[in-house]
């Protein structure tokens, strides 16, 4: 089958455009300065959509926030440009500047005028299945094959998919949103928490004892907070703490894939990236980022704004606005001046390498 591109983003058969909107309305959402010729905010049309530099038409909108593209934005044929004032003057004298310190900022709430979330149809699916107890708000929707447990409570605005299994006595707060196939239990969830497909929370820790006789599973007690805000990438896992909850912090946003394991406690607007791990028991500060594929043990402390690296193994503490890399983790620099050195090394001839090693 053959598909062709289409000019810009948003297929219809998957997206629902919102629209048109006038140049001063997007500046006013994106929290950016109109800046243009006399004949282009004269003649300044309504906007249907956003597009990429390239393929933008005159009804579109698009941006700039990386100068290696400037030669797209002095082609391109969009109508307006989210840029940062060092830009505006590259911009074709046909367009609008929508001028703003932080571009990418305002192209996310441009791209979230014209593409806002689906409103949530309220409802309990006729498949769905509701236990004792439990309250649902009037305006929450419940999807089909849903099974909700006893106890549960479940708030305003909630949207509720497919396949969905909330164990006893969760608690889900306003305007949440939980998609298809995930499993809840041992959690309370704050407002605004969104968890992708697959997403598992609040499954038994990895707990255990070695016993003469093998391996006796310690209970696991505890609970999984999630604070407002929080988002969790598709088929990731959080383990319920063992004997105190395990806590991600307001605004955090977990990627794909990520493990998180009994009793670790995230602080407030922490990134971590797929197929990152978190051991039981770490303590993450606020605005830390931990990137792909990094692992860190159990037990440790990682500060205030300190940053993990891609494939990190993180075996001590980290200290506050540190930026560490490699396995075992060490500082940027040192990690950069040792495979600096390794190569030099390389390539020095055998005999000179065995010199040095004499030396």
């Amino acid at each position: 089958m053959h598909v062709q591109e289409q000019s810009g983003p948003g297929d219809t058969r998957f997206f629902v455009s919102a629209g048109p909107f006038d140049a001063a309305e997007l500046a006013r959402c994106a929290g950016a300065e109109l800046r243009g010729s006399d004949a282009a905010l004269d003649g300044a049309a309504r906007f249907s959509g956003i597009a990429p530099l390239q393929s933008a038409g005159a009804g579109q909108v698009s941006f700039l926030d990386n100068r290696r593209y400037l030669p797209l934005l002095e082609k391109t044929g969009a109508g307006a440009v989210i840029v940062a004032p060092a830009f505006v003057d590259k911009v074709p004298a046909h367009a609008i500047a929508l001028v703003s310190k932080t571009p990418y900022l305002a192209w996310a709430r441009v791209a979230s005028r014209f593409y806002p979330a689906p409103p949530v149809d309220p409802g309990i699916h006729p498949t769905a299945i509701v236990g004792d107890g439990a309250v649902v708000d009037p305006s929450a929707a419940i999807g089909a094959f849903s099974v909700i447990g006893a106890r549960v409570r479940i708030g305003a605005g909630v949207c509720i998919g497919t396949h969905v299994t909330v164990g006893d006595g969760v608690e889900i707060g306003a305007r949440s949103r939980i998609g298809s196939h995930v499993c809840l239990s041992h959690a309370l969830l704050g407002e605004r928490v969104t968890l992708l497909p697959g997403v598992r929370i609040g499954q038994e820790g990895f707990g255990f004892a070695v016993g003469p006789d093998g391996f006796e599973t310690v209970p696991q007690l505890g609970r999984v907070i999630l604070e407002d805000g929080v988002e969790v990438g598709a088929n990731s896992t959080i383990d319920r703490g063992s004997i105190r909850d395990t806590l991600i912090g307001a605004g955090s946003r977990l990627d794909n894939l990520v493990q998180i394991g009994h009793n670790a406690r995230l602080g407030r607007c922490c990134i971590v990236v797929s197929q990152a791990g978190i051991s039981g028991s770490t303590e993450l500060g606020d605005f830390v980022t931990v990137a792909a594929q990094a692992g860190l043990i159990g037990h440790i402390k990682i500060g205030d704004k300190a940053r993990i690296g891609a494939q990190c193994g993180v075996m001590s503490d980290v200290e506050a606005g540190a930026d560490v890399i490699g396995s075992p983790a060490m500082p940027f620099r040192e990690f950069f001046r040792n495979v600096a050195f390794l190569r030099r090394l390389a390539k020095k001839p055998a005999q000179d390498r065995g010199r040095e090693k004499d030396d």
